[in-house]
């Protein structure tokens, strides 16, 4: 089989994560090259793992027709580079966040429909074993009707993490914590538990000298009943994620940090169920954890088969409409109800609306 060709955009940290998942995957690849506004860093990437390097231009690397396009670079020219990809013949996987707003969101996905091709984002704990096993338990009710949850991202970053120039800018990074940050377990909260309807927010800064927020605490209450409080910060010294949902048979949790773990989870029938019963129902199958290699080498899967990713399409308007919602209701001191926010509406451009937080320092 003729093997699949992938170009990266950007030559950071992360995407040297995503190289390195490309080069273990499953799948039979050829990364054919990278392109960075810095060609000397792009260049010694390339040189680093042996990989041919075209020159700074993203539209040279294009014309080669890549079958995927994976973009790892600041987020604010994320939605611009996804649909030049787009049109021109490569599918495209982008790191989180995915874009700038829900306008840019419905760019991408209008492209999409043009090209015939997708555009999937990084959110990769929805490939876990463990995740899909306690999310079919959750929407099957196997458990009962799940009650209340709690989703925390309890991360730090000092103030030296912002010495980067695109960091801690609405411009540039498109929020703090809530978008850069807490994406990850907030989507697999909502994964999890299903469509979520009305939002209750704040967000603030404080204690980073940043434009963005650096706490944001929501309110979310899902469709199916369940209400779940959200804390997403980067001032919080002891780090931890930790997501906890309890049921009418019984709590569930996972505590850990970036990655999903077996070894994570903890679970505890409720007095009146039989906790042998409870523990043999959420037994977790053979592990796979939710990480980059996991997540790329089943988009690599679906660039073959033409099958749409489970991070792109209308499960990520479900994502960017959370992000908006949780800003609009932080800034403007209102409930949000999912899918509220159209064109004509401030959120619906820029996730934060051209609104800034609270500041406390």
């Amino acid at each position: 089989m003729t093997k699949l060709r992938v170009c990266i955009f950007g030559a950071g940290h992360i995407a040297e994560v995503h190289l390195k998942a490309l080069l273990k995957s499953t799948q039979d690849v050829e990364v054919i090259g990278i392109c960075d506004i810095d060609a000397p860093k792009a260049g010694a990437l390339c040189a680093k793992y042996a990989i041919p390097y075209v020159n700074r231009s993203s539209d040279d690397l294009l014309s080669l027709r890549p079958d995927l396009v994976n973009i790892c670079t600041p987020p604010s020219v994320h939605a611009q580079l996804a649909i030049r990809a787009l049109r021109a013949g490569s599918n495209v996987l982008v790191e989180k966040p995915l874009c700038a707003s829900l306008a840019e969101l419905d760019l991408i996905q209008r492209t999409e429909r043009e090209t015939g091709r997708f555009c999937a984002t990084v959110l990769q704990k929805r490939y876990s074993s463990s995740v899909n096993h306690i999310r079919g338990l959750l929407q099957s009710e196997k458990l009962g009707r799940p009650l209340v949850a709690v989703c925390n991202t309890l991360w730090y970053r000092a103030p030296e993490y912002y010495n980067v120039d695109w960091r801690g800018k609405w411009s540039t990074e498109l929020g703090g914590p809530t978008v850069g940050h807490g994406i990850h377990a907030m989507d697999q909260l909502i994964y999890m538990l299903g469509d979520w309807r009305l939002v209750r927010a704040t967000a603030k800064t404080v204690d980073r000298n940043i434009e963005v927020e650096d706490v944001s605490v929501a309110i979310i209450e899902f469709a199916n009943g369940c209400v779940a409080t959200v804390i997403n910060s980067i001032v919080s010294p002891r780090e931890e994620t930790y997501i906890r949902i309890d049921t009418q048979r019984g709590t569930v949790e996972q505590r850990g940090l970036y990655e999903v773990a077996n070894s994570d989870w903890k679970f505890t029938a409720a007095a009146s169920e039989d906790a042998a019963a409870f523990c043999q129902d959420c037994e977790l199958p053979a592990e796979i954890s939710g990480n980059h290699q996991v997540l790329i080498d089943a988009v690599l899967e679906n660039v073959k088969s033409g099958e749409r990713p489970k991070t792109s399409g209308e499960e990520a308007v479900k994502t960017a409409d959370l992000l908006s919602s949780i800003y609009k209701s932080a800034f403007c001191g209102l409930p949000i109800l999912r899918g509220t926010i159209k064109p004509g509406d401030a959120y619906y451009y820029k996730y934060h609306g051209g609104s800034t937080p609270a500041r406390i320092i």
